[in-house]
This record gives C-alpha cells, structure tokens and sequence, in this order.
C-alpha cells in the first residue's frame, strides 16, 4: 500500500516526475521549452510546491495568480482539448504512481478543477 500525500517533499516528487513527463511529451513540451534548464526549472518546482502546498494544506505558502502567466502562453501557444487531457492525465499519473490516500484524491480533484477553470478562461479569451 503506498503513503498518502502529507508535506513538502511529497508534493516535490509529484511535480518533478510530472514536469520529467511533460518535459518530453510530444503534445505539451513546447509549451515548457524555458524550463529546460535546470536552474530554471528548479525555481518552476519550487513555485509549483508552494502552489499545491497551498492548494492541499492551505498553508499561505502561494500568493501569485497562478492563472495571468498562462493566458499569457496562450495567446502565443494557443492551448487545445488535447493539451489539458493529456496535462491532467499526465498529472494524475504522477500522483498515482506514488501515492494514495484522501490527500492524493484531493489533489488530482483540484488539478481537475485548475484544468477546468483554465479551459474556460482560455477559451473565452
């Protein structure tokens, strides 16, 4: 039986098996060209788990809006149904190969919902 998700470093691993996969995905890695390198990637991460660490454990550690950066991207990159289903999918992936437990359903609920709301503030802009 795997451990459920319970602090920081938990929430490390996720992101950073996650960002390994979309690093390389034929669909979502042009999206992520900037992070290939290693310093800037590691500042993404820690962003990220300071991010779902507020999202899981409303720990206060976030306080930027997480959605400007992305419209942004879009309207470079225009995002399709395929990119969230394939970033969510890769997501769950990384939270599941690893975890299990309330916390581990909460999280992919809420990256569902991120998802959701992203969908339809890319769609209508």
């Amino acid at each position: 039986m795997k451990k459920d998700v319970s602090n920081r470093e938990d929430l490390y691993l996720i992101v950073k098996e996650f960002y390994d996969k979309l690093l390389v995905d034929k669909h979502l890695k042009h999206f992520f060209e900037k992070f290939q390198e290693e310093n800037t990637l590691e500042h993404h991460l820690q962003t990220l788990v300071d991010f779902w660490d507020n999202i899981l454990f409303y720990s206060g550690t976030y306080n930027k809006n997480a959605m400007q950066p992305h419209l942004l991207l879009h309207q470079k990159k225009p995002f399709s149904k395929i990119h969230f289903e394939t970033w969510l999918q890769l997501f769950n992936q990384s939270v599941d190969d690893n975890f299990e437990g309330e916390n581990a359903s909460v999280l992919k609920n809420r990256a569902l919902s991120v998802a959701t709301v992203m969908r339809i503030k890319t769609i209508n802009s």
